[in-house]
């Protein structure tokens, strides 16, 4: 009986793959992950053109330096930004209020000036209405007469009456006379603003 031998030929043991020297510049995955090659770490950044490219750790910091820079700029500006138009803003609301303000004084101050003025305006009416429905003033008064008569001079006495009548003075008128105040010597006895008729 012969016997086989199975020959088994052993398999080639992988090789491993050599790792590289330099990796900086080639792509990778997962931003900040890091890497040792030859003694130099490396750290996975978004490169100058925008994509994740493993970078030796000083450029890597750099760059994340300068973004964190930039960063702080760009929000820096857009606060500036922000607060310069709060206080357009501020100042456009401001000056719309002194706008509305100073309208509105201004309407107050020509609605005054029209009740004013329609106040004087009644008030000339009235002086005016007043002043057409006054008597006409009495003739001048002669000196010595009595001011509560016109039309002839009643004398100022203690007693005034009409001439030819059955009064006993001491002063006498003759009539006709128009009693334009009081009748205080009773020389209208008719009443009819007529006295020694």
């Amino acid at each position: 009986m012969s016997s086989t031998k199975e020959s088994t030929s052993a398999s080639p043991s992988p090789t491993p793959s050599p790792t590289p020297s330099n990796i900086s510049g080639k792509a990778c995955t997962t931003e900040k992950n890091t890497q040792s090659v030859a003694g130099e770490t490396y750290i996975c950044t978004i490169d100058l053109s925008g994509k994740l490219a493993w970078l030796d750790s000083a450029t890597a910091t750099k760059l994340s330096d300068q973004r964190a820079a930039d960063a702080a700029a760009k929000a820096a500006a857009e606060k500036a930004a922000a607060d310069a138009a709060a206080k357009a803003a501020a100042n456009k609301a401001a000056a719309d209020k002194a706008a509305a303000d100073q309208l509105a004084a201004d309407q107050a101050a020509a609605a005054k000036a029209a009740a004013d003025q329609a106040a004087a305006d009644q008030a000339a009416a009235a002086a005016a209405a007043a002043a057409a429905a006054k008597p006409a003033p009495a003739p001048a008064v002669q000196s010595g007469c009595d001011p509560n008569y016109a039309g002839a001079c009643v004398p100022v006495a203690s007693d005034v009456d009409c001439a030819g009548g059955k009064g006993n003075g001491p002063a006498y008128v003759r009539g006709p006379v128009t009693v334009v105040g009081s009748d205080i010597y009773g020389l209208d006895n008719d009443h009819d603003g007529i006295g020694c008729e």
